[in-house]
């Protein structure tokens, strides 16, 4: 259950994130887009705390079996 709610958890607070950001570097190339260079990295960011959620429910995981 702990790893379900880590998983959970990461992915709504990286779904949000993304909406935000997204919703913001569109507006921003929109306007100038020779900032894509510069909002790239901004989007791909919060695809990390994914990544940290997965790593801590296998940790979780093997912990619980083990």
């Amino acid at each position: 259950m702990a790893a379900a709610l880590t998983i959970l958890g990461t992915g709504v607070a990286t779904a949000w994130a993304e909406k935000v950001i997204g919703a913001a570097s569109v507006g921003a190339l929109a306007e100038k887009p020779e900032l894509f260079g510069r909002v790239l990295p901004l989007v791909v960011i919060p695809e990390t705390i994914v990544i940290f959620g997965l790593i801590i429910a296998f940790l979780l995981l093997g912990s619980i079996s083990g």
